[in-house]
């Protein structure tokens, strides 16, 4: 067998090597893509039928709050009347919410967040930030995480359509106060520390306006 010979059987030899190498690696499946499913035979006996059973336990409300209790009722109104409401959507902007009001008060960009507040928590928080500056102090804070999060109470009043939550935080930051000079009056970089708060939401169902607004602030 002379070499041109050869050489085109090595060389076809590598490329159905290199086919079904690519059809392996086009093949795989990774990351968080489900696999096909078979499908279900008509008429198949051997196939469960899925039965969706009328008036069963919302999952989205009953996985927050206690089924038969008077958040789960207002939480039920609120889906009524704006039913694409969702509550775990809601906390999860609750929690981006957090962060973010929590974090613009650590350090003094007010201006930010103020489309987020109501009008009398934006100057409570305002005041307290405008004494800070007085004094010549600022603050260095990075947000760890949220380790709670709990709705504790919900209302919807049907008349005017004013719906709010209120949610229990636990966050994680790290906080340092600096003086005029720079020195640390307050808090270690390094130091986690763990904070409460107690944040009510409201929101007029039925509107134009997706935005939900902290009304309220406690411990």
């Amino acid at each position: 067998m002379n070499s041109p010979i050869i050489q085109l059987l090595v060389l076809a030899g590598i490329a159905v090597f290199l086919i079904l190498r690519l059809k392996s690696v086009l093949g795989t499946r990774d990351g968080f893509e489900k696999k096909p499913q078979p499908e279900a035979h008509r008429g198949d006996a051997r196939q469960p039928a899925f039965e969706v059973i009328e008036g069963g336990p919302d999952r989205d409300i009953t996985d927050h709050v206690p089924e038969d209790g008077p958040a789960a009722k207002a939480l039920a109104e609120m889906k009524r009347v704006e039913p694409d409401f969702s509550v775990g959507e809601f906390l999860g902007g609750a929690r981006d919410a957090y962060e973010m009001i929590l974090m613009a008060f650590e350090r003094g960009t007010m201006d930010e967040i103020r489309d987020f507040l109501a009008e009398d928590v934006y100057e409570s928080f305002n005041d307290v930030v405008t004494q800070r500056e007085e004094q010549g102090l600022t603050i260095d804070a990075e947000f760890v995480g949220v380790r709670e999060l709990k709705i504790i109470q919900a209302t919807f009043d049907d008349t005017t359509g004013l719906a709010e939550i209120t949610v229990r935080f636990v966050g994680e930051l790290t906080s340092v106060v600096r003086d005029s000079e720079g020195q640390i009056v307050e808090g270690k970089p390094s130091e986690i520390k763990r904070q409460k708060d107690i944040w009510t939401f409201a929101r007029s169902l039925g509107t134009d306006d997706p935005n939900w607004q902290l009304v309220a602030t406690g411990e």
